[in-house]
């Protein structure tokens, strides 16, 4: 008895430990940013464009790129990911088909995002020639991030109680009503969920908006779709990749990446509160 007391002691312990270790890699990661961000960040470097060689001046375009990017790739997996996951929770016979699709949805998610810049240049630059534009970087990080979005809907969808949808199709609702007003609000919450992994992952990525719609350097702001953008994970290569001028813009790196860090958990803190005010709403 003594013996398994002690291996369960042990074995708390350990998970214990790990837990902390990663919350002091985490706050060591953000302290680190921090400290040598903060200096950079003011109102100019917030609100004016790069100048002198990306050596002075600010990152606005850079912050509006990536907020347009990261929307636009938001907007385009959402649905699709959400219908996907209806259809294989709520309307696919469990099969061989459907199981290699699934499979498939998982190793989509572990390709490298190098690969999807390449079919995004393959398909939406040069294929369909939209161009080097915000329309073909958003596209390529919505197809980015859709497996993650279809993996978390999917989870969430099947999480809702069948009893829910007994009770509705008893009382004559049909199956897709059932699904719209009943298991899809309820299963919300944990649909922001993959939303806001996908969030993350697609404001961080550089390599697929290299190819699909990150400029170098642009003096102006876009006017539509169709234009390039400047992006905070692509400036920061740049600036890190700057030749002989690296320890010159080493502090706008720290702050352009501080920058990032702050937009992003900015994005997923709204969708957080939102999915806990959905949370609380719930009869169940």
């Amino acid at each position: 008895m003594k013996w398994r007391y002690l291996k369960q002691n042990l074995f708390f312990l350990t998970v214990r430990l790990s837990a902390l270790a990663i919350a002091a890699a985490i706050g060591g990661f953000l302290v680190y940013i921090v400290a040598n961000g903060i200096g950079a960040i003011s109102w100019e470097f917030l609100t004016e464009h790069p100048r002198d060689s990306m050596t002075k001046g600010g990152i606005m375009p850079a912050i509006l790129g990536t907020f347009y990017l990261t929307a636009g790739a938001v907007s385009t997996a959402l649905p699709l990911g959400v219908a996907s996951a209806i259809y294989l929770s709520e309307y696919a016979k469990e099969g061989a088909a459907i199981r290699v699709i699934r499979i498939g949805v998982n190793c989509l998610a572990g390709v490298p995002s190098i690969v999807f810049g390449l079919f995004g240049l393959g398909l939406f630059v040069v294929f369909l020639q939209f161009g080097s534009c915000i329309l073909s970087g958003a596209l390529t990080l919505g197809f980015l991030i859709l497996p993650t979005i279809i993996g978390a809907s999917e989870e969430a969808l099947k999480a809702v109680p069948q009893t829910f949808r007994e009770a509705s199709l008893g009382l004559g609702v049909s199956k897709w009503q059932t699904i719209l007003r009943i298991v899809l609000p309820n299963a919300l919450p944990g649909i922001l969920t993959g939303s806001i992994l996908g969030i993350g992952r697609a404001a961080g990525e550089t390599a697929p908006i290299m190819f699909t719609a990150a400029a170098f350097f642009t003096t102006k702001l876009p006017a539509s779709i169709f234009d390039e953008v400047m992006a905070l994970p692509y400036h920061v290569y740049v600036l890190a990749t700057a030749g002989t001028r690296i320890e010159e813009t080493r502090p706008l790196q720290y702050g352009t990446v501080l920058v990032l860090v702050a937009l992003v958990l900015g994005i997923d803190l709204i969708a957080i509160i939102i999915r806990s005010h959905m949370r609380k709403n719930k009869g169940w």
